[in-house]
């Protein structure tokens, strides 16, 4: 169980890394140096908190909620099986929340479409390029 535990921390904090921006060394860039592109990533990501809804959180819980359904579904039929469709259904939700929970932090590691188009566009009228995210 101990180990169960520190695996899944591991990789909890692993999909807690925040995806950003790769820039293109324009002449831009070159001429302003990373340190002041990174002050102006960071300008731009507090803008596109401002002004676009975020839907992270609302990600995770979805998938949390989905993972729970389908897993207490095929827990219930795995335990018809067996006669014990009750706990094959309860053993099923619990892991397929947790699946459902891991899958929607992994997928909300980064800002959601509409927010990188915004800190894309808010880099780009700064004369950036960017040429993708990791």
């Amino acid at each position: 169980m101990r180990r169960l535990f520190w695996f899944s921390l591991a990789l909890w904090v692993c999909g807690c890394a925040a995806r950003s921006p790769v820039f293109y060394a324009n002449a831009h860039y070159n001429s302003v140096g990373k340190a002041r592109a990174e002050k102006d990533l960071e300008e731009c990501k507090r803008l596109a908190d401002e002004h676009v809804p975020s839907s992270a959180v609302g990600n995770v819980v979805g998938q949390t909620a989905v993972g729970g359904g389908a897993g207490a579904a095929i827990g219930a039929a795995g335990g018809a099986a067996t006669g014990r469709a009750g706990s094959g259904a309860a053993a099923g939700a619990a892991s397929g929340a947790v699946a459902g929970l891991l899958r929607g932090i992994f997928q909300s590691r980064g800002p959601d479409a509409l927010e990188r188009g915004y800190i894309e566009a808010c880099l780009r009228e700064r004369g950036y390029e960017i040429v993708g995210w990791r």
